[in-house]
């Protein structure tokens, strides 16, 4: 197969097919979309390719024929029928400013209506928007298709000022509830975005809505599948390991049979030859890691959290579970599903290597607020590790909560728990990139923190105490035998009891045996 172009950051469907780009033929899932409903939902983290699918939908309508040639749609399309296309988006803008998404739709109506030399009637965006729909129809004889994409990026942007949030929130449900009011002129409509509003929040007049987020049949509606990385790039394949694209950027779930690619990642990864975070790397979690120490959130629940289906959909600006912010955020995905009493229930965890140690990386540098002082605490970590240097490990976990500043404490009543001390501990060696696993499950009871590396494994247990000495994490090491699980590997085991106090704020116990 001769190599292509990379189309790394473009949205256009039409410059894709026109360079000879790579592409991953999507069409299928437009046709089924079209057989089966009218107006639909998808919900997708940044950077999944929600703008190209939109953009592809488009071109479909519109009729351009030459850039299908080949895919999946051509041939079940009626090429002599061209529909009129209202595609809005939210995707730029400074949506905290108050007024301002008002003013970014009416650029884009007007941008529409002036190539449509139709005149608007109205002064308020959702007449305006009803109107402009009734005289596309009427001008082609052809029902209109609506295309909105980041449709909660106005409420997203304005999260940490609610009262604008609140005031675009309820803006953009009077423009929304013109989808239904107009249903007489759609013949198709698809809105995308990050997040999953309540309908009672946003949609609460597109009743009619159909939410394809978790529909198993349009798991891979964006993303990359294995198969795609096959098909579609084998040329970029030669030189790479493909267990460790699968451990990088491999397993986002919704449900499907396939897990999915982030495709910002396999692109980068292609260009630049190297494993990197790409994904993360564009986007700053800071609301995100604020609100997980607002509530507590210990860094060693992320990878095992459970969600029902009405919490991973309850998002709104005044009731954000955690769950369902992570979720669909991207920083965790779905590992296994189960029908309880006929409510679905969903097994929460960090879909790949990537976000597992780029979240943990922001949660320590939220903590430390010293980055130089973070990365060199790292390297240590992982040279004492190499060396088996235990009492160097204890001095340098001494320098990580050092390297946290008392102010930290005097706002946050979070370090009298226990879970505080342990995902500290966590995050470092997650940041690293190490395999560790937390409350690891044996046939005597539940590990703190389990640790592979370098050949060797390393247990952990961890308490808080009121005196030093007493012993209680190494004993419960031995009495729980914990390390029997491990010995069928034959690598060399360490128990390591690790003791706190919250007056402290420190470790002042440590403990190291050969199991």
């Amino acid at each position: 197969m001769t190599r292509r172009r990379l189309p790394i950051g473009i949205q256009t469907f039409r410059e894709i097919r026109e360079r000879d780009c790579y592409y991953v033929d999507k069409t299928a899932y437009i046709q089924r979309l079209l057989d089966e409903g009218k107006h639909y939902f998808l919900s997708r983290p940044r950077r999944f390719g929600k703008s190209l699918f939109l953009d592809t939908c488009k071109e479909l309508f519109e009729g351009s024929e030459a850039l299908f040639e080949g895919l999946a749609i051509h041939d079940d399309w009626d090429w002599s029928v061209r529909h009129p296309v209202v595609r809005l988006s939210f995707g730029s803008g400074n949506f905290k400013e108050p007024g301002h998404v008002e003013r970014r739709l009416m650029e884009q109506l007007a941008a529409i209506e002036r190539r449509a030399t139709i005149a608007p009637e109205y002064s308020t965006a959702p007449g305006r928007l009803a109107s402009l729909l009734e005289a596309l129809h009427e001008q082609t004889g052809q029902p209109v298709a609506v295309l909105i994409d980041e449709y909660d990026k106005p409420i997203l942007d304005a999260l940490d000022t609610p009262e604008v949030a609140r005031a675009n929130r309820d803006f953009l449900r009077g423009l929304y509830a013109v989808v239904k009011d107009a249903d007489a002129h759609i013949s198709f409509s698809f809105i995308t975005g990050v997040s999953k509003f309540s309908k009672v929040s946003l949609f609460s007049g597109l009743n009619n809505l159909i939410d394809i987020t978790l529909d198993p049949r349009y798991s891979a509606i964006c993303g990359y599948t294995e198969t795609d990385l096959d098909a579609v790039f084998a040329p970029e394949l030669p030189g790479l390991d493909r267990d460790e694209i699968r451990d990088w950027y491999n397993g986002y779930g919704w449900l499907g049979e396939e897990k999915v690619y982030n495709p910002f990642d396999i692109l980068l990864l292609f260009d630049k030859r190297k494993f990197g975070a790409w994904w993360f790397e564009t986007g700053t979690p800071a609301f995100l890691v604020e609100t997980l120490f607002k509530r507590r959130v210990s860094s060693l629940d992320l990878d095992g959290m459970v969600g029902s289906d009405d919490l991973l959909s309850t998002f709104d600006v005044d009731d954000i579970a955690t769950e369902a912010l992570l979720f669909q955020t991207g920083y965790l995905t779905i590992r296994d599903a189960e029908d309880l009493g006929g409510e679905m229930f969903y097994r929460l965890g960090y879909p790949n290597r990537e976000v597992r140690q780029s979240l943990n990386r922001s949660l320590l540098r939220y903590l430390v607020r010293d980055p130089s002082r973070q990365t060199a605490n790292s390297i240590r970590l992982y040279r004492l590790l190499e060396a088996a240097d235990f009492e160097g490990l204890k001095t340098l976990f001494q320098a990580f909560y050092a390297s946290i500043p008392y102010e930290w404490y005097t706002n946050n009543d979070i370090a009298r728990y226990e879970g505080y001390y342990a995902s500290v501990f966590y995050s470092y060696f997650a940041g690293l990139g190490l395999d560790v696993r937390v409350e690891d499950s044996t046939s005597h009871g539940r590990l703190d923190m389990a640790v592979r590396f370098d050949g060797a494994v390393y247990l952990f247990e961890f308490k808080v105490v009121e005196m030093a000495g007493e012993g209680a994490a190494m004993a419960q090491l031995k009495e729980k035998r914990y390390a029997d699980k491990y010995r069928g590997s034959g690598e060399p085991i360490h128990l390591i009891a690790v003791e706190f106090s919250k007056d402290a704020r420190n470790v002042v116990a440590f403990e190291v045996e050969r199991a």
